[in-house]
C-alpha cells in the first residue's frame, strides 16, 4: 500500500498532474516542463522528483541535460486498486438497495 500512497500523493497536486499531461505528448527536458509554470525551476524540479519517487516519471541525462518522461505503470497498479474497490462498494451497494427494498413502505 506504499506505493499506492506514494501515487496518491503524486496525483494530489494540481501542478503535478499538468505536468504528467505534458509529458504524455512525449519526453521533454526539465526547462521545457516549466516553461508554462510560473514558479522558479528549482520547484519545478521537486515536483518532478515528487513524480520519480511514484514512478509516474523517469529521468535520463543526456550530456548536461535531463529528459523526462512519463511512465504510466504506476497509474495501471492505481487503476486495478480501484477497479477491486469498486467492485466491492458495487456489490455492498447493490445489497443495501435490496434490503432497502424488503422493508414494508409506511
Amino acid at each position: 500500500m506504499q506505493a499506492l500512497d506514494t501515487i496518491f500523493n503524486a496525483l494530489s497536486d494540481p501542478t503535478r498532474r499538468a505536468i504528467l499531461d505534458g509529458l504524455m505528448r512525449g519526453e521533454a527536458r526539465v526547462t521545457e516542463i516549466a516553461e508554462p509554470f510560473e514558479m522558479s525551476l528549482n520547484a519545478v524540479s521537486k515536483h518532478i522528483r515528487v513524480l520519480e519517487d511514484a514512478g509516474l516519471v523517469t529521468r535520463r541525462r543526456e550530456g548536461k541535460e535531463h529528459r523526462i518522461a512519463f511512465s504510466p505503470e504506476p497509474l495501471d497498479a492505481l487503476a486495478r486498486w480501484i477497479t477491486g474497490k469498486r467492485a466491492l462498494w458495487n456489490g455492498r451497494l447493490d445489497r443495501l438497495e435490496a434490503l432497502l427494498s424488503e422493508e414494508p413502505r409506511q
